[in-house]
C-alpha cells in the first residue's frame, strides 16, 4: 500500500501523507445537496428541464450527478486508504464489509415499506455505490496508477464494442435502443423484470453491465486523487488536472458522435464526459478553497459533504415514512403528510406550478442544512 515514504509508483510522485481536503468534501455536499434538490421535487409533473433527467441519448446536469458522486467515492479511497498499509490485517475485510453495508441500505430503501421479495428492485444507487468502491478499493490496493489507467482504456473500449459490435440474442443485431441493447437483455436473465426498475419494467438504469463503466468513472477518481496527494506543487496538480479535464470532456463530446452520450446505459463517452467535467469541478474548489484559501460560503457544503452517505439514505427514506401518514385536506380529499404540507404551505404561495415545485425541493435541501449544520457543528459525522 501507498504511504508517505513509498518508492516513486509509475512516475508519479511517492504519495504523501493525506490531510482532509476541505475542497474535497465541499465538491461532494454540493454533490449530495444536488442530488437531494433533484430527487424531490414538490410535484414530479412540473420541474425545470435542467433538473431532469434526458429521456435517453443525451445528457442534462442532472445526468452529472451520480457520476461526479462516484468520481468522488474514487478521489476518497484515495484518501482514506491512503494512510494504511496494504498488508496490514484487516483492511480487505473492512472494505467488504462497508461495501456490502452500502449494498444492503440500498436494498432496504428497495424493499421499504413493502418488504416483498419477489418484486423488490435488486440494483439501486447505493448499490452501484457500494460496487464501485469495493471495485476501485481493490484497485488501488494492488495495481499501479499506470495499470489503472490501461484498466480504465479496457473498460471504455471494451465496453463500446460490447453494445455496438455484440448481436444481442433474440434480437440478432447489436443496438442501443432502451429494450434491446445488450445491458437490457442481460438484466431481463440475471435480474428478470421482478427485480429491475419498474417505470423501465425490462431493464436497469444501475444494472449489471452498465456497472463496468460506472467503475471506470470511480476508476478517473483514483488517478485524480493519486495524483492530489503526489508531492508536486499545488500549482502544478491544478494545471495538470485542468488539461486532463478538458481533454476528457473533449473526447466524451467527440466519442458522442459514434458512441451516445447516455447515462442508463453509462456509456463510455458519457464516463469521459462526466468525468472531465468532475475533474474541472474539483480542480476549480481544490485552487480556490485549498490553495486560496477561500472559505466564504463553502462551510455549507462541507456539512453535507461529511455526512453524504447518511443525508441520502434519510432523505429517500423520510419521504417514504412521510408518504405512509394519511391526512384530510380541508377540502376533503385524502392526502399523503408529504402531499399535505406541501399543498398547504408551499403551493398558495406561487403562482406557477413548475416554481412551487422547485420551491418544495428547495425547502426540502434547507430542511437537511438545518440538520447537518448541526451535526457538523456537534462534530457528529456518521460513518457507513
Amino acid at each position: 500500500m501507498q504511504t508517505a515514504s513509498a518508492p516513486v509508483r509509475d512516475g508519479l510522485e511517492p504519495l504523501q501523507a493525506a490531510p482532509r481536503l476541505l475542497s474535497l468534501d465541499a465538491f461532494r455536499g454540493l454533490t449530495v445537496a444536488a442530488m437531494i434538490l433533484v430527487n424531490n421535487p414538490g410535484d414530479w409533473a412540473h420541474i425545470y428541464a435542467p433538473l431532469e433527467h434526458a429521456p435517453w441519448h443525451g445528457w442534462t446536469p442532472t445526468d452529472l450527478i451520480f457520476p461526479f458522486f462516484l468520481f468522488i467515492v474514487g478521489v476518497s479511497i484515495t484518501f482514506a486508504l491512503g494512510r494504511t498499509d496494504a498488508r496490514q490485517g484487516g483492511v480487505m475485510q473492512k472494505i467488504v464489509k462497508r461495501s456490502a453495508t452500502l449494498f444492503l441500505l440500498g436494498l432496504f430503501l428497495n424493499f421499504f415499506p413493502k418488504f416483498d421479495i419477489s418484486t423488490v428492485r435488486i440494483p439501486g444507487v447505493l448499490q452501484r455505490i457500494a460496487l464501485v468502491y469495493l471495485a476501485c478499493s481493490m484497485l488501488f490496493l494492488k495495481t499501479t496508477p499506470r495499470q489503472q489507467l490501461w484498466i480504465l482504456f479496457s473498460i471504455l473500449v471494451g465496453y463500446w464494442l460490447l453494445l455496438t459490435v455484440v448481436p444481442v440474442p433474440g434480437i440478432g443485431y447489436a443496438n442501443l435502443e432502451p429494450e434491446t441493447n445488450l445491458a437490457a437483455w442481460i438484466d431481463r436473465i440475471v435480474l428478470t423484470p421482478a427485480h429491475v426498475y419498474k417505470p423501465a419494467r425490462v431493464w436497469d438504469p444501475e444494472g449489471i453491465l452498465s456497472t463496468l463503466p460506472a467503475i471506470g468513472t470511480g476508476t478517473i477518481g483514483l488517478l485524480v486523487g493519486q495524483w492530489l496527494r503526489s508531492g508536486r506543487v499545488a500549482t502544478e496538480k491544478v494545471a495538470w488536472l485542468f488539461a486532463a479535464g478538458c481533454l476528457a470532456t473533449l473526447a466524451g463530446l467527440v466519442w458522442n458522435g459514434f458512441f451516445p452520450i447516455n447515462k442508463a446505459l453509462w456509456t463510455s463517452s458519457y464516463v469521459l464526459l462526466a468525468g472531465g467535467l468532475a475533474m474541472l469541478g474539483l480542480a476549480l474548489c481544490y485552487w480556490l478553497i485549498d490553495v486560496k484559501q477561500y472559505r466564504r460560503g463553502v462551510l455549507p457544503f462541507v456539512a453535507f459533504g461529511v455526512n453524504a452517505i447518511t443525508v441520502f439514505f434519510l432523505s429517500g427514506l423520510i419521504p417514504r415514512i412521510m408518504s405512509l401518514i394519511h391526512l384530510s385536506r380541508p377540502d376533503g380529499t385524502d392526502v399523503n403528510l408529504r402531499e399535505y404540507l406541501y399543498r398547504s404551505f408551499i403551493v398558495p404561495a406561487f403562482a406557477d406550478p413548475i416554481n412551487a415545485s422547485l420551491a418544495g425541493a428547495l425547502t426540502f435541501v434547507l430542511i437537511w442544512f438545518g440538520i447537518l449544520w448541526w451535526m457538523y457543528r456537534k462534530q457528529i459525522i456518521i460513518k457507513v
